[in-house]
């Protein structure tokens, strides 16, 4: 399955961000790949971050990552950046962004 994700940085952390995200810590991907997130891509416009996570469970995987010592010391230190997650209800699933339409869905011809 394929996630699309909107985030939102705090004023003034461009910089920081990008810099934090030259490469994530290996206990990080190792826990991405053991909880089937296959990749995980972000771009920025100004302070907006959107992200696609290509990954088998998306809920599961956030769910377990929760208690991982990995995704815990990432949070912590990258949670000085990101203001918040947009939001289009309550839970994680709630962070999912709707897709509204893809080309390679789409009849040709």
């Amino acid at each position: 399955m394929r996630v699309a994700l909107h985030s939102v940085l705090r004023e003034g952390h461009e910089a920081d961000y990008d810099q934090a995200h030259a490469a994530i810590p290996d206990d990080l991907a190792a826990s991405f790949a053991r909880l089937g997130i296959r990749d995980w891509t972000i771009w920025r416009s100004g302070r907006h971050l959107f992200h696609l996570v290509d990954c088998d469970d998306f809920a599961a995987a956030m769910a377990a990552l929760e208690g991982d010592p990995a995704n815990r010391r990432w949070q912590s230190f990258i949670t000085r950046h990101v203001d918040h997650f947009e939001q289009l209800g309550g839970g994680v699933e709630a962070q999912e962004l709707p897709l509204v339409w893809e080309l390679s869905q789409q009849g040709h011809g």
